[in-house]
């Protein structure tokens, strides 16, 4: 006989069992650099049009938001350490905070798509840098993105006809034994002799070289720069504190010239490296040639004409470099109010802008708080 159970109707006010009801997924925030990248995608479609980009180039994006955040942190507090070291705020003080608020997102979008199509990323050593300039005219800081050493090399090996094995930089100073082994009819492949003779008193700086190797050693070049020829390209207003010479400084209220050796052995093995790696020793192919290479140029155009691409080098997420443009931004010069020198106490002589309100901060994850507008 099987036994059978009947479940008793419920009676009013008896509580009646209920599925359980499905887990709804809290919605997940984009987090700071998410909403920068969105941004950018969405400046850059307004001004050039849809375009589309890979996962790693999106991440590429989110870590020049990163690097850009952080030189702006760096540039403000540079920025307040200048006011308050100036005799004259009135005269003299930059009123115009250096926050995400006052960076023109237009044209940095612009860049930054470029630059992470072209594969340049902020977070290895010394291949792109961020530089805010102030824009007198507009009340902005125009951020501008500058390869370094590792963007150059990267950049010239992309594009390269055929991508060098190796390359040799060193400078050569007056104790140094150098012998260049050029081609010949009885030397098929360009070569050079190269030795320290004494390692720790070297004497002066006389010249340098680069030597580019290749999978055919008979395609092997040797480029020569004299000292001289390291001089032809110093900026014409070069920065005494990298390249060396008289600064001006302030001492007791009074400018006065003080003598630096600055950082004049960097400046010069940069600048070898930069003629190395330029398009004259290193052929680019005209087939890899895209819109994002011509774009960089046309901006390196513009970096040029400020003649500061040393002050850019050595103080890189760091200082922020005041002109007032006009189409493009005028040359960096004496009469232009930059402090040359780079000496924090020196005031710039630049027109007061007009003082913009400050955004209020945004929150990443409650773990930092990044100063810009909400993406």
């Amino acid at each position: 006989m099987t036994a059978t159970t009947t479940k008793a109707p419920a009676t009013a006010g008896s509580a009646v069992p209920q599925p359980a009801a499905a887990q709804v997924p809290a919605e997940v925030k984009p987090n700071a650099a998410e909403r920068f990248t969105a941004k950018v995608m969405k400046e850059f479609g307004s001004t050039v049009g849809e375009i589309q980009v890979t996962d790693y180039q999106q991440q590429l994006v989110q870590g020049y938001f990163i690097a850009i955040d952080r030189a702006l942190k760096s540039a403000e507090e540079e920025r307040l350490r200048k006011n308050e070291k100036n005799k004259d705020h009135e005269k003299y003080d930059n009123n115009l905070p250096v926050t995400w608020g006052n960076v023109n997102l237009n044209d940095l979008a612009l860049d930054v798509v470029h630059y992470a199509r072209m594969g340049l990323d902020m977070m290895q050593e010394n291949h792109l840098f961020p530089i805010p300039y102030k824009n007198n005219k507009t009340g902005k800081y125009d951020m501008t993105l500058m390869p370094g050493y590792n963007g150059i090399q990267y950049i010239a090996e992309k594009y390269a006809v055929e991508p060098p094995l190796a390359v040799t930089v060193e400078l050569v100073y007056s104790t140094d034994t150098f012998r260049p082994i050029k081609k010949s009819a009885e030397n098929r492949v360009e070569n050079y002799e190269f030795a320290i003779n004494n390692a720790f008193d070297r004497g002066e700086i006389i010249g340098g070289f680069g030597y580019i190797e290749f999978a055919d050693p008979v395609k092997n070049k040797l480029v020569i720069m004299t000292k001289k020829d390291i001089e032809k390209r110093k900026p014409k207003y070069a920065s005494a504190n990298f390249w060396g010479g008289k600064q001006k400084v302030w001492e007791n209220g009074k400018q006065v010239d003080q003598e630096t050796d600055g950082w004049y052995e960097e400046m010069c093995l940069k600048t070898i490296k930069r003629e190395i790696y330029s398009a004259k020793h290193i052929p680019r192919d005209p087939k890899k040639i895209d819109d994002n290479y011509q774009y960089m140029k046309m901006r390196e155009a513009r970096i040029a004409e400020l003649e500061a691409q040393d002050i850019i080098d050595a103080n890189a997420n760091g200082m922020v470099i005041d002109v007032t443009p006009t189409a493009l931004p005028e040359p960096v010069t004496p009469a232009s109010g930059v402090p040359i020198s780079g000496n924090p106490s020196e005031p710039a002589a630049s027109p007061r802008p007009t003082a913009e309100t400050a955004p209020a901060a945004i929150q990443d994850d409650g773990q930092t708080t990044l100063t810009g507008p909400t993406f």
